[in-house]
């Protein structure tokens, strides 16, 4: 990360000028000695001094003192990756002392305070009190309401009022959700549709392709993150259920959806399952638990997102990403939270003594250590 660094301006400021240290002490009216330190970074200029500094060498005083408050795509993607492995390794107090030391550090690096509030989003969850989780959560939608004031950016103000959305779920505000995100039923057509049409237009087969079938992937993906809610919602409707779930698994098979995307399944999977021990049928839940942990436990990591040969112009799309080609939380995050997804949810406690179950648990603790 970037620091303040007025001693290596000053030395460069001064060597591009073709000066001496008495030269510009001569200059700023100061002694000799103080240039000195000033450029070996034992001392500071006063601040008053900061102007005539920047006004001699032809620099902003942001220039002069090497502050910069705004950090790359890549360096946030790479603190971004190593937050979440710390979160997965560390203690959540510590890591969030970090994160909030990072963001006191860079608050005007909007792009940065999106990556954060994903970020918390998605470990807010491994806070060891309930009491943690609702302060983190509290802070993130106080940040998104920030990025939402003061960014100038669109895009990243349409981001953090879908972060802020997702807050307000958490914090048991649903109307709070619909104020931010209705209307979301419009009848238009998505902009890939029109888009691939002008490249095609152009002439531009290969753009063309690419760019309608990024959005054909996108569309796939959101109906797969959908579902889990449509399947919460018909619990009462059995016969609903059951079409849901058989078109689901259709379209998984058709798609080879374990293979190209597996992390958005578990939670189909997990609530498709759900779904059937509400409504009694034990053996169709236990059916759907043997995809989640055959999935759980198959050769998928590091998960990381990719093509396959049917979708097979999407890595550069992938590669854009904020985060490049890696999930939003840590392999040992993502993989820690498989046994406790079926141990830990009440829903599942009606099969702790079922045998089958058993073997499902033993089978992910064996594979997937706590530890690992």
């Amino acid at each position: 990360m970037k620091g303040i660094n007025i001693a290596r301006s000053i030395l460069e400021g001064r060597k591009a000028k073709g000066i001496t240290q008495e030269t510009l002490a001569h200059h700023m009216g100061v002694s000799k000695a103080s240039v000195s330190k000033w450029e070996t970074g034992q001392s500071y200029p006063d601040i008053t001094l900061l102007p005539h500094l920047a006004t001699y060498f032809n620099i902003s005083i942001d220039e002069l003192v090497g502050y910069e408050p705004q950090m790359t795509k890549e360096e946030i993607r790479k603190l971004y990756h190593q937050l979440s492995l710390d979160f997965a390794t560390l203690p959540f107090e510590q890591v969030m002392d970090t994160c909030r030391e990072t963001m006191k550090k860079y608050y005007s690096c909007y792009p940065l305070l999106v990556q954060m509030c994903i970020l918390l989003l998605n470990h807010f969850g491994e806070a060891t009190t309930a009491e943690l989780r609702l302060e983190t959560l509290e802070e993130v939608q106080d940040l998104c309401m920030r990025i939402k004031t003061e960014s100038d950016d669109l895009s990243l103000k349409r981001q953090a009022a879908f972060l802020e959305a997702i807050c307000a779920l958490s914090l048991r505000n649903p109307a709070r959700v619909i104020d931010l995100l209705e209307p979301v039923n419009s009848p238009w057509i998505g902009d890939e549709v029109l888009v691939a049409s002008a490249h095609y237009a152009l002439g531009d087969i290969a753009q063309a392709k690419e760019t309608a079938q990024v959005g054909i992937f996108q569309h796939l993906m959101a109906i797969f993150a959908i579902l889990p809610n449509y399947l919460v919602f018909n619990v009462d409707d059995g016969v609903k259920y059951d079409q849901i779930m058989s078109r689901t698994l259709a379209l998984i098979e058709l798609f080879e959806v374990e293979s190209l995307h597996p992390a958005i399944l578990f939670a189909v999977y997990l609530a498709g399952a759900q779904g059937y021990l509400m409504q009694g049928e034990e053996a169709k839940a236990l059916d759907v638990l043997g995809r989640y942990v055959d999935l759980a436990t198959a050769d998928i990591y590091p998960i990381e997102f990719s093509g396959d040969a049917f979708f097979d112009k999407v890595d550069a799309w992938f590669a854009e990403f904020d985060l490049g080609v890696k999930p939003p939380r840590h392999d040992m995050s993502i993989r820690a939270g498989m046994v406790d997804a079926l141990v830990k949810d009440p829903v599942f406690a009606q099969l702790k003594e079922n045998v089958r179950f058993q073997n499902m648990v033993k089978k992910l603790e064996k594979l997937i250590p706590r530890g690992d």
